[in-house]
């Protein structure tokens, strides 16, 4: 984890990992212009929250095409408990957007909440998840858990449990837990074809952690679990337990409307 982020009130590495992944301009900028428009000209706003049009001066592309130095775009700001909206000044933002087809300058944020105060640490979490992204590499998004496999071994206490994930690329990915005797069990996950029972977990705050952590379902589903032995099964479960247990919860604090 970036030192700071995990203070941050507002965002989690999952909340900015959320926002990142279907941009593709990510830019800083200072805010220029800033016009609250009425609410017959913010349809579907939430309660708590203000809509703006922005006019912004961007001081560094992250990722993106060249946009030139200004931009501008509509976004969604909290209020205060007076139902103020926050002075912001030309205090530096996040933006986090599309571009717009035709229309130079002109950008749409991937979220209503998607122009975020700028902080060492969210800007220096944002620049890896970024480097992550561009990678050919990149861990694919979990749709399931397609399989569970428990092969006891040949000592009491020894095994292995075999995960198969389902991915939205049907790129293959796999989870290997190894118990030995009189050891506690070890998992690691592979993104290959090959079932590497030497893979390590992912490091915290990585893509791959991000993906298991938020994409895995919270129960294996009974349907998953094709051990061949009422006991298999019990472990195969005992397992996965595990391995979600050691990714830790996929943690979100955004509020999202």
């Amino acid at each position: 984890m970036t030192p700071g982020l995990e203070a941050d009130p507002d965002l989690s590495y999952a909340d900015l990992v959320d926002l990142a992944l279907p941009a593709n301009v990510v830019l800083k900028a200072e805010i220029r212009k800033a016009v609250r428009l009425k609410p017959e000209e913010a349809p579907g706003l939430p309660a708590g929250r203000a809509r703006f049009y922005i006019e912004a001066r961007t001081s560094a592309l992250l990722i993106g095409p060249d946009l030139g130095e200004s931009t501008r775009f509509l976004a969604d700001v909290p209020l205060d408990a007076r139902g103020k909206p926050p002075k912001r000044g030309k205090a530096p933002v996040l933006v986090l957007a599309r571009t717009v087809p035709e229309r130079p300058g002109e950008l749409q944020l991937v979220a209503p909440d998607a122009m975020l105060p700028l902080t060492p640490a969210r800007e220096a979490t944002l620049r890896a998840i970024l480097t992550e992204t561009a990678q050919s590499d990149t861990p694919p998004a979990i749709t399931a858990l397609r399989e569970a496999l428990h092969v006891s071994g040949n000592l009491a206490g020894e095994g292995e449990t075999q995960l198969f994930l389902g991915t939205a690329t049907g790129a293959p990915v796999s989870i290997s837990v190894l118990r030995r005797p009189g050891q506690p069990a070890t998992w690691g996950v592979s993104f290959t074809e090959i079932v590497d029972s030497a893979a390590r977990p992912p490091l915290p705050a990585t893509l791959a952690w991000y993906r298991l952590a938020c994409g895995l379902p919270r129960r294996m589903p009974e349907r998953a679990n094709i051990s061949a032995t009422l006991a298999d099964r019990r472990i195969a479960a005992e397992d996965y337990a595990q391995v979600l247990a050691d990714l830790g919860p996929c943690l979100r604090k955004r509020a999202t409307p």
